[in-house]
């Protein structure tokens, strides 16, 4: 079994030693946040992630990111934002992919202002850490390996809302709908009252959309969270075979090669 990405905020004890990630903007971070908690430059990480001379593979830029606000592997990395749990799901993504130990707080900051006293955090790390492109248990896919695997080989977890899986919203451009073959379930579907269901609510309403834990897995939204956040939830409804194409549907509908269907 896969391990689980979420973390509870009374199970935040059982994890030994947490450094506290905080991905919530400046003004919120200033105005309170966890103690020792570091916060994460998220807008600057997803842009080298969507630079094509950066993406995932430099391994050299993402080290000196990493390093610069202390982020390494000598505690589990607790990401927590705002309460939409899309970025936290970000930030987790990406520390797992490269070999960190990373953990999404259930709840985000919201859990944690409901607390008398979060417990502490381990400060800055002590000792380099070299990254890992691709040692997380979830990896990364790009629009050309998915095209390949479209028609059986994956299956496609669209996580947008229903309005641009049917093309309805098609953020104004000339292409809307989803990929061919793909399944819907909202990442809002996915939360209640801004907590990611359990386990066996996560894997029962996924089947209830068609998929199959045994099979391979794609998440995708329109630009990378909700498709963090889809993963993230996957992973705990048990599936261990997860991609996520990051770069999502803005990425494969500007490639004119790549088919859309409405439905």
């Amino acid at each position: 079994m896969p391990i689980d990405p979420f973390v509870e905020l009374a199970g935040l004890s059982s994890l030994g030693p947490v450094r506290y990630l905080d991905v919530r903007d400046q003004a919120a971070f200033d105005a309170g946040h966890a103690a020792g908690a570091v916060r994460v430059p998220l807008d600057a990480w997803d842009a080298m992630v969507k630079n094509a001379d950066i993406g995932f593979e430099k391994a050299d830029r993402w080290n000196a990111a990493l390093q610069a606000i202390g982020i390494g592997d000598d505690a589990v990395n607790v990401a927590y934002d705002a309460g939409t749990m899309t970025n936290a799901a970000r930030v987790w993504f990406i520390l797992q992919y490269f070999g960190l130990r990373a953990a999404i707080l259930n709840g985000g900051w919201p859990a944690f202002a409901s607390a008398s006293a979060p417990p502490a955090a381990a400060g800055p790390a002590t000792r380099p850490f070299q990254v890992d492109p691709g040692a997380g248990m979830v990896g990364v896919v790009d629009r050309h390996a998915l095209k390949r695997q479209l028609g059986g080989a994956a299956q496609v977890f669209d996580s947008r809302t229903r309005a641009e899986f049917t093309g309805e919203d098609a953020r104004g451009r000339t292409r809307s709908g989803h990929l061919p073959g793909a399944r819907h379930l909202s990442h809002a579907e996915l939360m209640a009252n801004g907590v990611v269901h359990p386990a066996e609510a996560l894997r029962e309403m996924m089947e209830r959309a068609g998929f199959n834990q045994d099979h391979h897995l794609v998440t995708h939204c329109e630009g990378g969270g909700r498709a963090a956040l889809a993963a993230a939830a996957a992973v705990r409804a048990g599936y261990d075979d997860v991609r996520v194409y990051y770069l999502s549907f803005s990425d494969w509908v500007r490639d004119e090669t790549c088919p859309i269907v409405q439905d």
